[in-house]
């Protein structure tokens, strides 16, 4: 078996993660199997293996990927220099969110089943930038309120992110779930992340 460099196992890699995030805008997590992902990627299975054991760990490769490209957002924020009001970084929070639906979808949707399996190395590694984009939220709150105590920084880091997993769901309702709703008698209101996102993210700034 030829060895490969880095750069070139780590741009196979992406490819495949490519596919999957392709497949991922038209079918839902379920539906999209290993063998399909290859398929897209022009990889056979035992070339997948090479890189990833399951679909779950193609789809943490993704979702990490979609953490780094939020988090140059975030760093962007820091980039400002100056002392945020709670209105200016609840905005620049909420329109962070806004332009990543995709990992929205994902901690909504499929976050449990990825982690469950994936191996523990690549969990782990996974987690590795998860916490880069911890300490990336709580940098930008500090801009905020640079005296921040730790359990002031830990309190808003802890509704920050368990929020996240709800916007998805609220803002992309399924066709099924739309009628389900109607029928019940129940009122819609259509709104986009960054209209859910705003309101709720300056409340936990305490304004």
């Amino acid at each position: 078996m030829p060895k490969f460099s880095q750069e070139i196992m780590n741009s196979r890699k992406e490819e495949l993660v490519d596919a999957c995030e392709k497949l991922y805008q038209t079918k839902t997590f379920n539906e999209i199997t290993l063998k399909e992902i290859g398929d897209a990627a022009k990889f056979t299975r035992t070339a997948i293996y090479s890189y990833f054991q399951t679909k779950e760990e193609i789809f943490l490769a993704l979702l990490q990927r979609e953490y780094g490209k939020w988090i140059k957002e975030l760093e962007d924020i820091e980039q400002t220099k100056v002392k945020l009001t709670a209105s200016k970084l609840a905005r620049r929070f909420a329109l962070s969110l806004q332009n990543r639906v995709q990992l929205l979808k994902l901690l909504s949707m499929n976050l449990y089943a990825i982690e469950e399996w994936s191996r523990e190395a690549n969990l782990i590694e996974f987690k590795k930038v998860y916490k880069a984009a911890i300490d990336a939220v709580d940098r930008c709150f500090k801009m905020f309120k640079p005296k921040a105590t730790p359990a002031e920084s830990y309190a808003f880091s802890y509704q920050f992110f368990p929020f996240m997993y709800g916007v998805y769901p609220y803002v992309f309702p399924s066709e099924k779930q739309i009628r389900a709703m109607k029928t019940a008698g129940m009122k819609l209101k259509k709104r986009t992340v960054y209209q859910l996102a705003y309101p709720a993210i300056l409340k936990m700034l305490g304004k």
